[in-house]
């Protein structure tokens, strides 16, 4: 980007600023401490030109739009379109969560982002004693075709892209939004939305696995081959780094593990004959966003450039569509502090901040209160209004990548493209991330990687406004969300009245062909949605893979 003449004159200007002013200033006593960023990237005073000299502004840049993509993967970003506003709610019961669907929307939110409780997640039925407690805790409580028609109801399927939190029963709920949405009217062509399908990390960091890898992997590809013949406009899955975030990896440790679960999955699909183009267009990402601005921008930069390469040079894709990296930002729950949990909205909206000047496609603004409960309908608004002020009062959506060119983040999106592929390679010498997570690598380099930041926190060396520095005494409590307690004995209720009102032979019959399907090599997707109609449900349906892909046991780590 610069002359030779100019980088040496530029050395020399540099030199003698160190000796003859900045010499004087460290003098009078700058801070002593070691500046890294979280993932410990060293961080220099300043940056210039010297920083970059290697940066091809065509092969490394470009404009957005255009493969690598490292400056958004649309033309006009933001100046064309917000990116939605997608806030992730779900509790108790259906009825309960359609209510706040249906009051986040008439505050503008653009798309829904169902969270599913523990049981759901784990392919059991409330009725199951193993239940006890987590029924509509942590998400909303769904069980069978019924719950989803309630879910839904008054909701125009065919105009809001729908986002389902879900991963090892996500046949199961996919099937149940398409055969909602099919006796509606609705062409399943025309849903548009995202499944989050991404096994891989629950081994990893989430740890809401049912089956062992191998036939969970199965399961993900016959999602994304369904998908791609059926359903244009749906993303096949949401692969996450967020989780693993979340359980204390640091950013270059988030990207290489999502991208090496990307392809990890695209080998996957790829061993069905199925052109890269066929599928590559609809799979997209997931990430989170931490506290340092200037990281996070980069994290997201290196991201899509990484993606594309990794696309073009290691798959030989052709459509520019598969190169395209697109992806929903979540702020982090980890930050959050249930001391002073008003500090929260600062630090959402920072984190917030960085997700979009690094360009991100859709993103969730978590509640000041989600340290403490699920947040009230008081806290979503004002998530979801934090959002609004970025997009339509800020002025960042006006220019696209407008922190493009600044010689520190330039430097820091090369360096954690670098460090990323490090990693990467090292991973795919140990045979891919299936052969890394069951070595338990993956989790020893996050728990290690956790256990660290826990110590410089311990010691005072991180700075937690409220918690370990800049404390108060005073009882800054918030009113937080109360829970129906009741919900168990009604969803158990309703669980009952569905099976004796239903076609228990057809049902049986449904559960048969399922069986069939899954101890064969067809795609196990029809059988799913079949058995989904006949309301079936999902502890029904999950039982009969149990019996055929058995369960998987985790191996302990200390």
């Amino acid at each position: 980007m610069f002359s030779e003449e100019e980088l040496k004159k530029l050395k020399e200007i540099k030199e003698r600023w160190k000796s003859k002013v900045l010499e004087k200033y460290i003098k009078k006593g700058e801070r002593r401490e070691e500046f890294k960023t979280p993932s410990g990237i060293p961080i220099k005073q300043i940056y210039d030109p010297l920083d970059i000299e290697d940066l091809n502004y065509i092969k490394d840049l470009s404009y957005p739009g255009l493969t690598p993509f490292t400056r958004g993967v649309y033309p006009t970003m933001y100046r064309g379109r917000i990116w939605t506003m997608r806030q992730y709610s779900g509790f108790a019961d259906a009825k309960k969560t359609n209510e706040r669907f249906k009051y986040l929307i008439s505050q503008g939110q653009k798309g829904l982002s169902i969270a599913f409780d523990l049981p759901t997640q784990m392919g059991y039925d409330p009725d199951n004693e193993i239940c006890y407690g987590e029924v509509g805790k942590v998400g909303v409580s769904i069980s069978s075709l019924k719950d989803f028609e309630v879910l839904f109801q008054d909701i125009p399927l065919d105009k809001i892209s729908t986002s389902m939190t879900i991963n090892s029963p996500t046949a199961v709920l996919l099937a149940m939004y398409i055969a909602m949405a099919e006796k509606r009217g609705i062409d399943k062509k025309e849903l548009r939305g995202t499944v989050q399908n991404d096994i891989l990390k629950e081994y990893i960091a989430r740890g809401t696995y049912i089956f062992p890898p191998e036939p969970s992997l199965r399961l993900t590809a016959d999602i994304i081959e369904y998908c791609s013949d059926y359903m244009p406009r749906f993303n096949t899955i949401s692969i996450s780094g967020y989780h693993m975030r979340e359980a204390g990896s640091n950013a270059i440790q988030e990207l290489a593990f999502t991208l090496a679960n990307g392809i990890a999955y695209v080998k996957e699909v790829l061993k069905r004959g199925i052109d890269i183009d066929d599928f590559a267009p609809r799979l997209s990402f997931f990430f989170a966003a931490q506290n340092d601005v200037f990281e996070e921008i980069a994290k997201f930069r290196a991201a899509r450039r990484l993606w594309a390469h990794i696309m073009k040079e290691k798959f030989n894709a052709k459509n520019p569509n598969s190169f395209k990296m697109r992806f929903h930002t979540q702020t982090a729950g980890i930050t959050l502090t249930a001391q002073q949990p008003k500090v929260n909205i600062i630090r959402v909206a920072i984190q917030a901040l960085s997700s979009i000047l690094g360009g991100t496609q859709s993103l969730h603004t978590c509640g000041a209160d989600e340290a403490l409960s699920i947040p009230t309908e008081d806290s979503v608004r004002i998530s979801l209004r934090t959002q609004q002020v970025l997009a339509y009062e800020s002025g960042i959506t006006n220019v696209v990548d407008p922190v493009g060119g600044s010689y520190y983040l330039e430097y820091l999106t090369k360096e954690l493209e670098q460090k990323t592929m490090e990693y990467i390679n090292k991973i795919e010498k140990m045979g891919g991330m299936t052969a890394a997570i069951n070595s338990n690598y993956i989790q020893n380099e996050i728990s290690e990687n956790a256990y660290l930041t826990q110590r410089r926190i311990e010691k005072g060396e991180k700075t937690i406004v409220g918690v370990n520095a800049f404390q108060t005494e005073e009882d800054l409590k918030i009113e937080t969300f109360t829970f129906d307690e009741n919900i168990t004995k009604r969803k158990i209720d309703e669980l009952y009245t569905l099976k004796e009102e239903r076609d228990n032979n057809l049902v049986q019959n449904r559960l048969v062909d399922l069986k069939r399907v899954a101890e064969s090599n067809e795609n196990i997707m029809p059988a799913v949605i079949n058995a989904v109609k006949a309301y079936a449900t999902l502890q029904e349906i999950c039982d009969i893979l149990r019996e055929v892909f058995g369960e998987y046991q985790s191996r302990t780590i200390f």
